[in-house]
């Protein structure tokens, strides 16, 4: 079992910057971040392997970066340029392993509780 615990998100106008964290209760293969907007479906923001290995999607590639301090089991994310289509609930996840690429929501099998982000224009 992993416990994930996220903090930052809030609310920030267009073209500002937050930052999430998220500590997990030990070590995994990947930790990545999704979010989920009202009335659509959860979509892949970023993803980090243990290796450093880096994963964005389009979206947010070139705003948003993804790192990793392995010992303290913690993923952040520092999101810049923010627009108010990135308003979002922000979910940390944790894979121990990958079968469907570390974009699938599948791989994750440790979900956080979710922080709330909103971009105001």
């Amino acid at each position: 079992q992993v416990q994930l615990v996220e903090s930052g998100g809030g609310l920030a106008q267009a073209g500002g910057s937050l930052r999430l964290s998220c500590a997990a209760s030990r070590r995994t293969f990947s930790l990545a971040w999704f979010r989920q907007a009202p009335g659509k479906e959860r979509e892949f923001v970023a993803a980090i392997t243990s290796s450093g290995s880096t994963y964005y999607a389009d979206s947010v590639k070139g705003r948003f970066t993804i790192s990793r301090d392995n010992a303290k089991n913690t993923v952040y994310q520092q999101m810049n340029s923010l627009k108010p289509e990135d308003t979002a609930v922000y979910y940390c996840a944790a894979a121990d392993r990958t079968r469907w690429g570390l974009r699938d929501s599948r791989d994750y099998n440790y979900w956080g509780q979710g922080t709330q982000v909103t971009v105001s224009s």
